[in-house]
C-alpha cells in the first residue's frame, strides 16, 4: 500500500502545532462528533455572547453620559468666564462712570443671568400651565355638578 491510499489526518498540523508547547486545547482544535455537545456549545457560546452586548452597550451609555456630563460642565464654565469677563469688560469700558457701568454691566449680565436660568424660567412656565390647567379642570367639574343639580 502507498502513502496516497492512506486517509490523511486533517487535524495532524494541528495536533504537532499544540503539541509542541507542552499543552493541548482538545475543546477548541479536536472536534466532536456528538451533537447534543456542540447545541450545548453554541447554546452557552450565545448566553456569553449576550451577556457581552449587554455589556457593551452599558459600557457605551455610560461613556455617552460622560461625554455629555462633561460638555455640560464646560458649557457652564464658559459661561461663567464669559459673565466675568462681560462684567469687568464693563467696567473698563465705563471708565469709572457709575451709570455708563451700570448700563453696559446691565445689558451683557442680564442676558447671561437670563441664559443661565433658562431651565428654571421653563420650570416656572410649566407650574403656570400646569395651574392653569387644574384651575379650568375644576371649574368645568363645578359647572357640570351645578347643571346635574335640580
Amino acid at each position: 500500500m502507498s502513502n496516497h491510499d492512506a486517509v490523511p489526518d486533517p487535524l495532524s498540523f494541528a495536533k504537532k502545532m499544540w503539541g509542541g508547547m507542552g499543552f493541548s486545547l482538545p475543546n477548541m482544535v479536536t472536534p466532536t462528533l456528538d451533537v447534543d455537545e456542540i447545541e450545548k456549545k453554541v447554546k452557552d457560546l450565545k448566553a456569553v455572547e449576550s451577556w457581552l452586548k449587554m455589556n457593551l452597550s452599558m459600557l457605551q451609555m455610560t461613556i455617552q453620559g460622560l461625554e455629555m456630563q462633561c460638555v455640560t460642565l464646560n458649557a457652564v464654565r464658559a459661561m461663567g468666564q464669559m459673565a466675568t469677563s462681560y462684567s469687568t469688560g464693563a467696567a473698563a469700558a465705563a471708565g469709572g462712570d457709575n451709570q455708563g457701568t451700570a448700563l453696559i454691566a446691565g445689558t451683557g449680565n442680564e442676558a447671561l443671568k437670563q441664559a443661565a436660568l433658562w431651565p428654571l424660567t421653563l420650570l416656572q412656565q410649566m407650574q403656570e400651565q400646569m395651574q392653569k390647567a387644574a384651575a379650568a379642570a375644576a371649574q368645568a367639574s363645578e359647572a357640570r355638578d351645578d347643571a346635574a343639580k335640580p
